[in-house]
């Protein structure tokens, strides 16, 4: 099942340095996004940093938060009753069979 955040990010707080650049001179932000098993005080329940290398971690750098939002649509995890199938009008009547334009 696919799942849908709702992802708001201050991009004034990514610094330069934060840019990866790869062999194709194509420029890259990694980021780690975190979703909490509840909201916030204002609803929030999905947070953003720029990704941390391993000695920033262990150097306990500050992370750079990006942004925040909310987690949308299909993170229940419980299956979804399927919709009623249309079916067409019982007909009781026989005869009005016969009342058909075709």
């Amino acid at each position: 099942m696919s799942k849908l955040i709702s992802l708001g990010i201050d991009a004034t707080k990514i610094p330069r340095e934060a840019l990866r650049e790869d062999n194709k001179g194509r420029k890259w932000l990694n980021l780690s996004i975190w979703v909490e098993d509840t909201p916030d005080q204002y609803g929030n329940d999905v947070s953003c940093h720029i990704q941390q290398s391993k000695e920033e971690r262990e150097a306990k750098t500050p992370k750079i938060y990006l942004g925040n939002g909310q987690k949308k649509f299909g993170w229940d995890d419980q299956p979804q009753a399927a919709a009623p199938k249309a079916s067409a009008p019982v007909n009781d009547d026989e005869d009005d069979a016969d009342d058909l334009p075709f």
